[in-house]
């Protein structure tokens, strides 16, 4: 499952991320890795979202979205 695919609210686990190099390491620097949980604030549009990385907020576009992949790990309390 790829991340823009993730609702609002649901939480996931990151299993692969598919950048160009730099990309991929600024978000490893961010703490983006694998077997990271992750979790959806808010979604616009296609793939554009905010979400929750190990207690910081990130704004993820569509580019960026459509090339990690996650597996699910259940909803938000």
């Amino acid at each position: 499952m790829l991340l823009k695919d993730i609702a609002i609210g649901q939480n996931c686990i990151i299993d692969k991320i598919s950048l160009p190099f730099q990309m991929e390491q600024r978000l490893h620097a961010l703490g983006m890795t694998k077997d990271t949980a992750i979790s959806v604030l808010n979604r616009k549009g296609k793939g554009i979202m905010i979400v929750k990385l190990r207690g910081t907020r990130l704004a993820l576009g569509y580019n960026m979205t459509k090339n990690i992949s996650v597996r699910e790990a259940g909803r938000l309390a």
